[in-house]
């Protein structure tokens, strides 16, 4: 008799073999955990084959075999994907799964109103959007976890395509009521006497801090956080200044208070928002749709939720 089983099951089980972890696999694929748990026992009875092995408190491992079932189910899904981009092309369609990730910096910013504008265009589109640091970033582009992503010409690997689209320049952030708070500019030098709440995520981090070590400074790090609403609310309540690119278009913190984004100036580098993507990421209809219209949103003089450089406050 044939095998029975769906490429949902496999979904699923790649998902679980990438996580370790049923709980943070059903979170990724967004579906239930017995859900889940269904779609592997029932691969594993159809396949005759322990896929797992399951260690209380210490999630799922994969067997061996269970490892080398992987690698085929992964290919099985990325030949799927390649069926339904075929069809788009022959149908000349925009429709079917799309995985897009946004850095975590300004996921909330620029994301959703881009999303929305793209998915009223294109509604037969099953968006997934996926907020990560950039380090995760370029693995979810090279394990084909995510398509195309939204993100930093920050450290961007060789094998990874970046598309740029919008000047971010660095901005220190101060409360209202600070001692900088009227300046038109500020330099790392300015800075490096008052503590400094630090976005203390891969790679961002050691961008901000060398705008200090360049000129031979060690800033005062009071606090650190990974989320950048966490930082500006820190910012806006006294703790520190904060440093970052994206300067959305309203000036409060998440609590309410005003915040103040000054220009940094001195050895500094800006950065770009922009496009990245894996080589041959483009031959997808659906791809292409997403990538046009992001460039058409986001150009030179402006982006979704963010001021552009120059723009009066």
């Amino acid at each position: 008799m044939p095998l029975r089983f769906t490429l949902r099951q496999m979904e699923y089980f790649v998902a679980v073999g990438e996580c370790g972890s049923i709980a943070l696999a059903a979170e990724k694929v967004n579906v239930s955990s017995p859900s889940i748990s269904a779609a592997i026992s029932q691969l594993e009875a159809e396949f005759g084959l322990q896929l797992f092995i399951r260690r209380h408190a210490h999630g799922l491992s994969l067997t061996q075999g269970g490892a080398r079932f992987m690698t085929v189910a992964r290919e099985l899904l990325d030949k799927a994907n390649s069926l339904g981009d075929l069809a788009n092309d022959i149908s000349g369609q925009v429709r079917g799964p799309l995985n897009v990730g946004c850095l975590l910096t300004f996921a909330q910013i620029v994301l959703p109103q881009l999303r929305r504008s793209f998915v009223d265009i294109w509604p037969e589109v099953e968006f997934r959007q996926f907020e990560r640091d950039q380090q995760e970033l370029f693995d979810g582009l090279r394990s084909a976890r995510i398509d195309v992503a939204l993100t930093y010409d920050l450290n961007v690997p060789s094998d990874l395509n970046f598309v740029p689209l919008f000047e971010l320049p660095p901005f220190a952030i101060v409360h209202e009521t600070h001692a900088l708070a009227e300046r038109e500019s500020v330099t790392p030098e300015d800075l490096s006497s008052y503590p400094m709440v630090l976005l203390d995520l891969p790679m961002s981090s050691e961008y901000f801090l060398s705008f200090f070590s360049k000129l031979g400074i060690t800033p005062q790090i009071a606090e650190r956080t990974r989320d950048i609403a966490v930082m500006r609310s820190l910012v806006a309540n006294g703790f520190g200044y904060g440093l970052a690119n994206t300067h959305p278009v309203t000036e409060l913190a998440p609590d309410g208070r005003r915040l103040r984004f000054i220009p940094l100036s001195g050895p500094v580098r800006s950065l770009h928002l922009g496009l990245l993507m894996s080589e041959g990421a483009q031959g997808s209809r659906t791809v292409r749709a997403f990538v046009d219209h992001a460039r058409t949103q986001i150009t030179a003089t402006r982006a979704p939720g963010l001021r552009a450089a120059g723009d009066a406050p």
